[in-house]
């Protein structure tokens, strides 16, 4: 009977023009449900015509109200400062993911929508401290305690979905179930945000050293995966499953703890470049990408560069976190399917990415000569704290 029901289901997703987004939709659609993909821009790929695109901002309730209208479940994605220079956007971060997610609650609770699945992430629990096998049991992390901004408001949002999870409907239909998944980081073929910025750091030939212990483990969740979590999650939340999903936050991932370095050594070696031998130790890449924040902040407001790093960033792939399944597996009947980078390396192979070698000798050797400079001197900047 699940099943029959979800046919017929309308889904609202929040930020559904994403990659993430618009794999969930397609996923949905073709088991026979109702679509509307809400978003700030139209989606890049030709939307099926069945599938209603609305365009509109999670930060404007008049917005969201309009699109939740007549909806059974809502997916919230939509979010903002996940990695690079967004990061340092607080007051953009704060608006999206906070006032945004309060948004999204006010409006399922006035419109009767029943069903929320909130997307979450590894952070709310991690900011830089080693976590092997963890569970959900793990408190949240303190506030005040997340490097970065858009960590501290994801950790605010999830709360408030949950706390919201039997929030009596205005309609008088019944109550608000919502719960909360936290994936890994996300890969697949067409990914566009992590990605394409490592692929562009290997061709330009700044990525000449990993760092970090080479027995540390992170994790990782493909595309697919975390489609199926989303779908079996607004399914545990129906009456025909007892709704055993509702309050609960599920983490999700691969299932398959890796080195960060190893994980895409395929994508360097597949492209046609030399993986990196130098190692260099996480203290060293924080401080560098310390200081880089410190200079975007500085002149961020006249010229808004792109760091090579932020502070979260190492620590999301230079300290071992991850997380058991076993919460998703039971209660959801998460089932993560394996999958290796081939189809990423040929996604970017098809797009014209690899190794070109026209690039002379001398000007890698001065490259390499101006990289160890660079590092040198920030080493040295770093030896008179370190003394201190």
């Amino acid at each position: 009977p699940a099943m029959e029901k979800a046919r017929t289901d309308t889904f609202l997703i929040t930020g559904g023009c994403g990659y993430f987004g618009y794999r969930l939709a397609c996923s949905l659609r073709e088991k026979g449900a109702k679509i509307i993909l809400f978003d700030t821009i139209p989606p890049n790929q030709e939307v099926p015509e069945d599938v209603v695109f609305v365009q509109g901002d999670v930060r404007e309730y008049a917005h969201v109200e309009r699109a939740v209208a007549g909806v059974d479940c809502v997916f919230h994605i939509a979010s903002y400062g996940m990695s690079g220079r967004e990061q340092l956007n607080r007051h953009l971060i704060e608006a999206v993911n906070v006032q945004g997610t309060q948004n999204v609650l006010k409006a399922c609770v006035e419109h009767g929508v029943s069903r929320l699945v909130y997307t979450s992430t590894f952070n709310v629990v991690f900011g830089g401290q080693e976590i092997v096998n963890g569970d959900e049991s793990l408190p949240y992390l303190p506030l005040h305690l997340h490097p970065d901004h858009y960590s501290r408001t994801k950790s605010m949002a999830e709360m408030a979905v949950l706390k919201a999870n039997g929030t009596a409907l205005h309609d008088g239909s019944g109550v608000l179930r919502s719960c909360a998944l936290r994936p890994a980081g996300i890969y697949g073929p067409g990914e566009q945000r992590h990605l394409p910025r490592i692929v562009g750091y290997i061709e330009k030939g700044i990525f000449r050293f990993v760092y970090g212990d080479a027995s540390s483990l992170v994790e990782f969740v493909h595309v697919d995966n975390l489609v199926s979590a989303h779908v079996l999650a607004a399914e545990a939340l129906t009456a025909e499953q007892q709704h055993r999903s509702a309050g609960q936050p599920y983490f999700i991932s691969d299932g398959r703890p890796v080195n960060n370095f190893e994980f895409f050594r395929p994508l360097v070696e597949g492209l046609g470049y030399p993986f990196p031998k130098v190692r260099l130790p996480v203290s060293l890449i924080y401080f560098f990408a310390f200081l880089t924040e410190m200079i975007h902040h500085l002149i961020g407001p006249f010229y808004n560069f792109q760091p090579l790093l932020t502070r979260t960033e190492v620590y999301k792939t230079g300290v071992t976190h991850y997380f058991s399944m076993a919460k998703a597996k039971t209660e959801l009947g998460y089932e993560p399917q394996e999958f290796n980078l081939d189809e990423v390396v040929q996604w970017f192979r098809s797009r014209g990415h690899g190794k070109k070698s026209h690039r002379s000798y001398l000007s890698r050797l001065i490259l390499d000569i101006l990289c160890v400079a660079a590092f040198v001197a920030v080493a040295l900047s770093f030896l008179p704290l370190v003394g201190g």
